[in-house]
């Protein structure tokens, strides 16, 4: 009886091994590679999965997106100017069997991938460009990516430079064109202000000339606003028209003589 017992026992302790290795849980984001005797089966999952021990091998692969983090690159833009640009690359597998069976260490490849490209895009491009046209690079990596890694089964779906590091020298030439532009803009629009209060004082003038009531109203207009001010000295203008008669009684008549020209000087 204990004989029997102990082979049981023994018997049971056997299928529960050969159980726990022909048994596989896979979650949801989670798809198996199945090969058996070195010949591809297909992929299965997600949940539970039989396998056969010993003949069949099953490789574990993540559908979710992998965050790739491309090391720094020294980069010599068209314009001849170096850069150090730091970029984050998103990828996820779409086919679980090809990315076993096409390539090794698909993540390994596909940072190798992203950081030649880098190089290769961004060179191309200017200085400005590369500071100003991130969103459209962007595109060109992203496209560029996905089209090498298509066939191993990976999707790039997104490609995003973080980060453009640029010389010390070029930076300070950098901040002086900035500079001179804020300068030149300044200088424009003060130009337009003052072609703008030109017109407004020529129109003024004409209407000015047209009514001349409208002199004497900003006369006394200017004259109001020099009294509300705290000022200790006052200029008090005078229309010519006022004080021109006084002027013409004030000043001796010319001495008339001969044809009306003045006596020449008498000579020794």
């Amino acid at each position: 009886m204990t004989e029997i017992l102990t082979a049981l026992i023994i018997l049971a302790v056997l299928v529960a091994t050969l159980a726990g290795a022909s048994v596989r849980v896979l979650r949801e984001y989670e798809r198996a590679v199945v090969f058996r005797l070195g010949r591809l089966q297909g992929q299965r999952g997600p949940g539970v999965i039989a396998l056969i021990p010993g003949i069949d091998r099953m490789v574990r692969v993540s559908l979710r997106t992998v965050t790739l983090a491309i090391p720094p690159q020294d980069v010599i833009t068209r314009d001849n100017v170096p850069a150090r640009v730091d970029a984050v690359a998103y990828f996820r597998v779409v086919d679980p069997s090809l990315s076993v069976v096409s390539v090794e260490e698909v993540v390994r490849a596909t940072l190798q991938i992203a950081s030649t490209t880098l190089r290769s895009v961004l060179g191309k491009a200017d200085l400005d460009a590369l500071l100003s046209e991130r969103e459209r690079l962007n595109e060109d990596l992203q496209q560029i990516i996905d089209e090498h890694t298509e066939p191993w089964g990976i999707k790039a779906t997104a490609v995003e430079i973080k980060d453009v590091g640029i010389p010390a020298t070029m930076q300070r030439a950098m901040a002086r064109q900035a500079e001179a532009e804020r300068e030149r803009r300044a200088k424009i629009i003060h130009a337009e202000g003052e072609f703008q209060a030109a017109a407004k004082l020529s129109q003024a003038a004409a209407v000015i000339s047209r009514e001349p009531a409208a002199l004497q109203l900003r006369y006394l207009q200017t004259l109001s606003e020099i009294g509300g001010e705290q000022s200790s000295t006052v200029v008090f203008p005078l229309p010519i028209d006022l004080i021109k008669p006084l002027l013409e009684r004030a000043q001796p008549p010319a001495p008339a003589h001969g044809n009306g020209t003045l006596p020449e000087p008498a000579r020794q």
